[in-house]
């Protein structure tokens, strides 16, 4: 029995019993007939380039950003990297990044808007809603707008700009090899992980932050790619920047399991930090969509703000990775350590909500790192006997903040640990990061900082990954094994009036599986193929076989089938239900599958999350399902065949 190209089973895309009618148009099912597969080796050979571009831009946006913060803030040409809160400007240092701004507003207004904002969103976006497609001007755009952002003052880092631009390099990859979209996909967050990878030198961060923030997905296809592609610019930032850790901390004491009830103290401010971020950075966003003025200003007005808290807290200028060295080693007093994390906090909000270029991590990182030293500095004078550490709690809730802000915790509990490469972090790191995701899921259930502005453009961002529930049950748990069959001599006339009198032989399912006399399958006819053949020949004289699809058109599955692949063919082919058959006997007819059916899957789902069952202790409510009239049974029940009360309710 073969399987052909378009619409099969007495369907068209037009026919209201198909259901597939909003699935794309003709032209795409012609496509889907003859599915691509995915290409593991060329992507992974594809990515290893990616890999290696990606770090050798990073490289070069580094370089960048110091020639710029030396021209603005020192007069000098260099390409050493510089901080920007030991210039001896005085009140110059409000107008440069003013300077800075204005170049940026002109930048977006006339090459792309894509360059505003942190980075990861737009490439979220370019996944989400124009199938991986970013365009070319954003690749040199972007790191170059942010270069000029952070080297004339702003507070911002380099990896966001950087993610955004190596998965931009990723797509254009893409876009030149015929590639699907899954497949560019791959190579867009191959390069955004190359980008973490190279800026920080921690790869297994920049592999799990892909996977958690644009892949959606976990899956061997794309985690080889990934890891390719991170392995390689980790190598080159290890040739090009030497083999360090971007930050140079001292050894700490963790004191576990003695401060465990700190931790839970920090979890909870941090979790706490982490809603304020997001909050007041979109509140700042509404404010200046407020102002009277072009948008072409607002970066300006925003770094404006920005040079008058740098002229007083200069070390919020500049992406600022020696004040979180400073930090995270213990070098910096209480006073200062809540100065710089109030300063810090505002001048990112201020800056980034105006609509300029630049990173999110390095300042959230700062200010989170100040907030943990801070609280454990105040731990101490209010309990004497703790002997906490501040670097320790400053480091724990660097990767708390920005982990719980941005949904992805196991990300950031892995770069924490690799930029201290200290194994004594982790169990800090993991228990105040769950505690603080904890929070932020609490009082941000549906956005978080990545995503909240992909919600306000009618987009919903799923945060949680879980098996497919099509992939995991087969064919015969769910089909209808007592399929409704007509025999092929039968007229359309005569079936259309069994119809109208509602007999249930016939009347069950929106298709009819057409038999020889020996019960064989010969066709299937739906109730659109009846009216067709009654508009061709209205005295209904032709056979049902000749009206259906014939055998040698028709799309079949199979027991052993998982239901995900039965759906496919149903998407492929443009057809609302399967006969299913024998493997060895293509023809005996076994069971009919039916969008009902695979829904059936689903309810299992639901009744798995939502059913409360009775434990071996006393007492207690227990509540069975509320399932409507017309819903299907669990497959674990005898009525999961459609022979039940609620399948003689309903057709598929």
């Amino acid at each position: 029995m073969t399987v052909v190209s378009g619409r099969s089973n007495g369907e068209s895309a037009s026919d209201g019993a198909n259901g597939a009618g909003a699935s794309g148009g003709s032209a795409n099912f012609d496509a889907l007939a003859t599915p691509a597969q995915f290409r593991m080796v060329l992507i992974s050979a594809l990515a290893a380039g990616v890999g290696l571009l990606a770090g050798v831009v990073a490289f070069l946006l580094y370089r960048l950003i110091g020639l710029f913060t030396n021209l603005f803030f020192f007069h000098r040409v260099s390409f050493d990297f510089s901080s920007a809160r030991l210039n001896h400007l005085g009140l110059w240092v409000i107008v440069i990044p003013a300077l800075g701004g204005i170049v940026i507003g002109f930048m977006a207004k006339f090459g792309s808007s894509k360059i505003k904002g942190h980075g990861i969103p737009e490439a979220m976006e370019a996944v989400l809603t124009n199938r991986s497609r970013i365009q070319p001007r954003v690749a040199i755009l972007k790191p170059i707008s942010a270069a000029i952002a952070i080297g004339t003052g702003g507070p911002f880092g380099a990896e966001g700009p950087i993610i955004q631009t190596g998965g931009a390099l990723g797509s254009l990859v893409g876009q030149i090899v015929h590639t699907t979209a899954a497949e560019r996909k791959v190579l867009l967050a191959c390069g955004a992980a190359a980008g973490m990878s190279a800026t920080f030198n921690t790869p297994i961060a920049g592999v799990i932050l892909a996977i958690e923030l644009l892949l959606f997905e976990f899956k061997s296809r794309s985690f080889i790619p990934l890891v390719i592609a991170s392995t390689l610019a980790t190598a080159v930032h290890l040739q090009l920047l030497g083999s360090g850790p971007m930050f140079q901390v001292a050894a700490m004491d963790f004191s576990i399991p003695r401060a465990l009830p700190f931790y839970l103290l920090l979890g909870g401010l941090c979790g706490l930090a982490a809603v304020a971020f997001s909050k007041a950075l979109y509140w700042t966003e509404d404010q200046f969509e407020k102002l009277p003025v072009s948008d072409l200003w607002w970066p300006a007005i925003g770094a404006l703000g920005l040079g008058v808290i740098g002229y007083f807290v200069p070390r919020v200028l500049g992406v600022g990775y020696d004040t979180i060295s400073d930090i995270l080693n213990a070098r910096l007093a209480l006073d200062l350590l809540l100065v710089v994390m109030l300063a810090k906090a505002v001048a990112l909000v201020i800056s980034l909500g105006s609509g300029t270029s630049g990173g999110l991590l390095a300042p959230m990182f700062m200010s989170s790192a100040a907030l943990g030293g801070a609280v454990a500095m105040l731990l101490n004078r209010i309990f004497p006997g703790a002997h906490l550490s501040p670097g320790a709690f400053a480091l724990v809730a660097m990767g708390a903040v920005f982990g719980a802000a941005s949904r992805a915790t196991f990300t950031f509990i892995i770069f924490a640990f690799e930029i201290t490469r200290d194994y004594n972090s982790v169990l800090p790191l993991m228990l105040v990061s769950v505690i603080a995701d904890g929070i932020a899921m609490l009082l941000m259930p549906h956005t978080s900082i990545m995503t909240e502005k992909l919600a306000r453009r009618g987009l919903r961002i799923h945060h949680d990954y879980e098996a497919d529930i099509l992939q995991q049950v087969r064919v015969e748990e769910t089909m209808d094994r007592h399929a409704q069959t007509v025999a092929s001599t039968m007229s359309v006339a005569e079936l259309a009036e069994r119809i109208g009198r509602r007999e249930p032989e016939v009347s069950r399912h929106q298709a009819l599986l057409v038999v020889d006399d020996e019960g064989q399958l010969e066709a299937i006819i739906t109730r659109g193929d009846i009216l067709r053949a009654l508009d061709r020949a209205p005295s209904g004289t032709a056979s049902v076989r000749e009206s259906g699809s014939a055998s040698s058109r028709l799309v079949v599955t199979y027991p052993d089938e998982t239901l995900s692949e039965a759906s496919d063919k149903m998407l492929r082919h443009d057809v609302g239900r399967l006969p299913v058959v024998e493997r060895a006997n293509p023809k005996k007819i076994v069971g009919y599958l039916g969008r009902r059916n695979i829904m059936a899957a689903r309810l299992r789902r639901m009744e798995e999350e939502q059913v409360r069952e009775r434990g071996w202790m006393p007492g207690g409510e227990v509540r069975s399902p509320s399932r409507p009239k017309a819903a299907v049974p669990t497959p674990s029940v005898p009525a999961q065949n459609g022979t039940g009360e609620g399948a003689r309710r309903s057709t598929s």
